[in-house]
């Protein structure tokens, strides 16, 4: 999904999540042997001193959002089965919270010295905050550890890479230990109450559906929840093209796992299709084939063709649960991750405009005239940025999948490197498509520019996550690529202008390296790459102090669920 960016898928894609690579680097390696002790906990009163002034200090980190929308349109089914996928959502959170904390929720709130700080743990799904480098909230949490509640804390990768275990790669699988041996247990095992639950609502919802493509794909979501072959689902979800209403629902990205990037996390988001938006935006999937071939890059990059079914829409959010509420909020998605049903259907790119309004609004504009050259301000428009996410999304799609060697998957063979490289291509290239379609004529050629300076704004908005999951790595890539090929300058008072054409020459330039690093499976590549580019050097560093003093938020949350939606009579089935 993937972008917060970035633009998720994410998000998803997802969905854009946070360390330093330096400081990712160094917990992978910790994570090669037994976990040393935590220090001793300090007294109380320092600790709690510490955390109230923590939770006070970031208090101003997040814009408050009502997630709202127009459901004047439904009859009474329909808001019941509204009800019903909200309720199904927030079942995902009791799942997440599990995936991003190992113990017990209660006993960690328990901990928190004030409300504030209990609600800062809440927000953060437990004890690290995501929007500042995975900085503990709580004294004595230590480190966030990078493969989580998925691995056993004392698991080496070596062990792991030795282990005899046919599942142990799969998305949708925990390692425990039986005896002291690895063993692997399925999730719809290890969650089975509580999907349970959610797979009961999603049929409840089905039945009261009159989109009859909507209730196929709820009915087979639920038994997908139940035995995690989530293939049919996702072939059933791209094969809807009617529906009013939808969901993303289950294990979906697995930005989580910061140790091999393997294991899916759960989430729920409940969607309103604005119609006429998507009218609009439906043409451009069309484009992918011929897109496809005017890469930047040798044929052998681009041979394979992008699946036909394909759509793009917009949506107003109603609902964000699990692993989609976590840190900063996903603006658009692109799913689904499966790449056989990529290859045979494409993908469908969600368009979350409500949210991204809201973010353009309280962010994106307050860094612009904060750290962009003023006489480009003209330049920073929603339009623009609407199109940068959306293209974002959309580039997904190109590329390659399989690496050339014949070997595998391009996730196969760049491991916790592949989520980074396919953020970053996606949007490399998803400014590629803005100026291949204003070559064609698709778009306003004469408004290139504000595509250009928003896509920088949009880079200096998403860098203020940190640089330690895939979405923070692909941006720091960029940026610090960016600035090698002048495509970008800092003027003396510390703000940024686009040169033009030397933008579109680095656009050109990384698009092809990253495309090549894809293909040709370059492990070692794409870890130089991270390396030596991934980080947040000190200048920029600095510029991004000055967004904390002018006191912008880094990202939003929301007022959410039933009673904001005014659903809460419908929740029992009845108006």
């Amino acid at each position: 999904m993937t972008a917060p960016i970035p633009a998720a898928s994410l998000l998803h894609s997802r969905r854009f999540r946070a360390l330093t690579v330096a400081c990712l680097a160094a917990l992978a390696l910790s994570a090669c042997k037994p976990q040393t002790p935590q220090e001793p906990a300090k007294p109380a009163a320092q600790a709690t001193t510490a955390a109230a002034s923590y939770a006070t200090a970031h208090a101003g980190d997040y814009a408050v959002v009502p997630l709202k929308a127009d459901l004047s349109g439904f009859d009474d089914a329909g808001k019941r089965m509204i009800a019903k996928l909200v309720q199904a959502s927030e079942v995902m959170n009791d799942i997440y919270w599990k995936q991003s904390w190992d113990g017990e929720r209660a006993a960690l709130l328990a901990r928190a010295p004030d409300a504030a700080t209990r609600e800062l743990v809440e927000v953060n799904f437990g004890p690290w905050d995501r929007l500042n480098e995975d900085t503990p909230i709580i004294d004595g949490v230590g480190a966030r550890p990078p493969g989580g509640p998925f691995y056993p804390a004392d698991m080496s990768k070596a062990e792991f890479e030795a282990a005899a275990l046919p599942d142990k790669t799969s998305n949708y699988t925990l390692l425990r230990r039986d005896g002291g041996k690895l063993v692997t247990v399925p999730y719809h095992e290890a969650y089975k109450p509580d999907l349970e639950r959610a797979a009961a609502l999603l049929r409840e919802a089905a039945a009261l559906s009159a989109d009859k493509s909507f209730a196929n794909y709820l009915t087979m979501r639920a038994k997908a929840l139940l035995d995690d072959d989530f293939r049919r689902s996702d072939m059933a979800w791209m094969d809807m093209k009617t529906n009013p209403v939808d969901i993303v629902i289950g294990p979906i990205e697995t930005y989580e796992d910061q140790l091999f990037g393997y294991k899916a996390a759960y989430e729920g988001l409940v969607l309103v299709k604005d119609v006429e938006w998507s009218k609009k935006l439906a043409r451009f999937a069309s484009f992918l084939p011929a897109l496809q071939k005017g890469l930047p890059v040798d044929d052998k990059y681009k041979a394979e063709v992008p699946g036909s079914a394909a759509d793009l829409n917009a949506y107003q959010v109603v609902y964000y649960g699990g692993n989609a509420n976590v840190g900063a909020k996903t603006i658009a998605i692109n799913l689904p991750n499966d790449e056989e049903v990529q290859l045979a259907k494409g993908t469908r790119r969600l368009q979350l405009e409500n949210v991204m309004k809201a973010k353009f609004d309280a962010i994106l504009t307050p860094i612009a005239k904060e750290l962009i050259a003023p006489d480009q301000l003209k330049h920073i428009t929603f339009d623009a940025f609407f199109e940068d996410v959306m293209f974002h999304e959309v580039a997904h799609g190109l590329g390659i999948k399989k690496t050339l060697d014949g070997k595998g998957t391009v996730d196969e063979a760049l491991k916790e490197y592949s989520s980074s490289f396919e953020e970053g291509k996606a949007d490399i290239l998803g400014l590629y498509m803005i100026d291949a379609l204003s070559r064609k004529g698709e778009l306003e050629e004469s408004k290139l520019m504000d595509g250009y300076v928003t896509f920088l704004a949009g880079i200096l908005r998403s860098v203020r996550f940190g640089a330690s999951d895939a979405h923070g790595k692909a941006n720091m890539v960029r940026f610090n690529f960016f600035a090698e090929q002048g495509a970008f300058s800092r003027d003396p008072d510390g703000r940024y202008r686009v040169d033009f054409e030397k933008m579109r020459a680095a656009m050109n330039a990384l698009s092809a390296k990253l495309l090549k690093v894809q293909g040709d499976g370059d492990y070692a590549e794409a870890k130089r790459m991270t390396e030596t580019l991934g980080m947040i050097k000190p200048e920029l560093a600095a510029d991004l102090g000055r967004l904390k003093d002018a006191k912008i938020p880094v990202d939003i949350r929301f007022e959410q669920g039933l009673g904001v939606l005014g659903l809460e009579q419908y929740a029992a089935g009845k108006p």
